[in-house]
């Protein structure tokens, strides 16, 4: 076997890759001696089928086999020894297309290496962490949002506005007859909830206690009650009573509705989660900060099939988001602007580079990390969290997904350790205008 450098050129590598017809059929001899005593076929004793039967009978199946072995091999091979990190998965292809049994293989393999990621000057790196803390005004705020959102309704005079309550009976009716689920009586609805078919509530706008209506409403036509879907129905409506709404008052009564025992713990669970809050917007403006330093700060040579893969997802992504109505493949080809590619210039150089000081520094991701972020996600599918288990268990990508915000978060928490960070305390309205302003970059 034989290995040759055709090329060297930046991070380009391109090898010729020779194995001799003699190396590959004493690989195949190899396999058929080995597996001679377990060999049956007729006419001949287990384990006493001649060599040269079994490799008329096996030798092409095993020759593919033997060929692939060797060629990774030798590929596996010199990478070790050359200690090459191939950005991408190696592109090999034989080039002696009139190979026949006996011959030589050449085979041509080609990858772009990792490149060598320069030492950080971690003191170098100087940061400003911002600290808001929750003000007395901002808090009453919180509760007075909670307070409307918790509110009562009191009876009215007059007629009913939207926002306000209706107490009703109805009954509908599908062409001349009542339907099922039709009908109630009491029922208290929010004018303007969109909690009623599309239309209904509008009708109801201006109604007065004790009034009687006939309300003239189609149901849509995705309806989930295939009978009722797209059809026009009459509602025999009684409006009983009036109510406008009232806020809660900011007294302990709201505290125990949010699950709080008094409102001075109230008070405390909001200043804690507006706390929470800040900190994580602060984080974000930090992280940002961070590494735009080092993307100024360390410089080296990028793998071009890497910037061009993910300028490539950065266009196609974002066409998609411009193009929501899409939700396949079946679109016009996608070429990533320049605007794309200086951004998959700074993710490949930002990705490569977190990536190796993780590893210089043994920077790890826990199972108990893992499962907390799973457990996390698995939130947004409620009732199916068993499910999403297993997927992500039988599911190395996804794994990985998960896996790598939480790793590149762990090597930021490791960088702003060394580096030289001062705090500055700000107000809340600040620290939306540094988190509005990294939007606008």
């Amino acid at each position: 076997m034989q290995i040759t450098e055709t090329l060297a050129e930046g991070l380009k590598r391109e090898y010729q890759i020779t194995i001799t017809g003699s190396d590959l059929e004493a690989r195949v001899t190899e396999k058929l001696v080995e597996a001679q005593p377990e060999v049956a076929m007729k006419g001949f004793r287990k384990g006493k089928v001649p060599m040269a039967l079994l490799k008329k009978q096996f030798g092409p199946r095993l020759l593919g086999e033997a060929m692939q072995e060797a060629v990774d091999g030798a590929m596996q091979g010199h990478l070790d020894e050359s200690g090459d990190r191939p950005a991408m998965q190696p592109e090999v292809k034989m080039t002696n297309e009139n190979w026949k049994e006996g011959d030589d293989i050449v085979v041509e393999m080609s990858y772009e290496k990792l490149p060598e990621i320069p030492e950080i000057d971690y003191k170098a790196v100087k940061l400003e962490k911002l600290v808001a803390k929750p003000a007395d005004a901002d808090i009453d705020e919180a509760l007075k949002n909670l307070a409307e959102s918790a509110q009562n309704f009191e009876t009215k005079k007059g007629k009913a506005a939207d926002g306000d309550q209706v107490v009703i009976d109805f009954l509908g009716k599908l062409e001349g007859e009542p339907f099922e689920g039709g009908a109630a009586e009491d029922y208290p609805l929010v004018l303007g909830s969109n909690s009623f078919i599309p239309g209904f509530e509008e009708k109801l706008v201006g109604v007065k206690a004790g009034e009687e209506k006939s309300v003239d409403v189609t149901f849509p036509e995705e309806y989930g009650a295939e009978h009722l879907a797209g059809k026009a129905v009459v509602f025999d409506v009684t409006v009983k009573e009036v109510k406008k709404p009232v806020p809660a008052e900011v007294d302990d009564e709201l505290a125990k509705k949010y699950g709080a025992e008094s409102l001075e713990a109230l008070k405390g669970q909001i200043a804690e989660r507006m706390s929470s809050e800040y900190a994580g917007a602060a984080r974000q403006v930090l992280k940002r900060k961070l590494l735009d330093q080092l993307d100024e700060q360390v410089d080296f040579d990028l793998p071009a099939s890497l910037v061009e893969a993910e300028a490539g997802q950065i266009a196609h992504q974002l066409w998609h988001e411009e193009n929501p109505e899409h939700q396949g493949h079946d679109h016009p080809e996608i070429t990533p602007t320049e605007e794309h590619q200086k951004l998959a210039v700074r993710r490949v150089k930002l990705g490569l580079l977190l990536a190796d000081l993780g590893q210089k520094n043994e920077v790890k991701v826990s199972d108990a990390e893992m499962t907390q972020a799973i457990m996390m996600q698995a939130r947004q599918y409620r009732g199916q969290e068993r499910a999403f288990f297993e997927f992500i268990q039988s599911n190395q990508a996804a794994q990985q997904q998960i896996r790598a915000p939480l790793f590149e978060d762990k090597v930021v928490d490791f960088i702003v350790e060394l580096a030289d960070v001062t705090e500055k305390e700000i107000s809340k309205d600040e620290l939306k205008a540094a988190v509005d302003a990294l939007e606008d970059e």
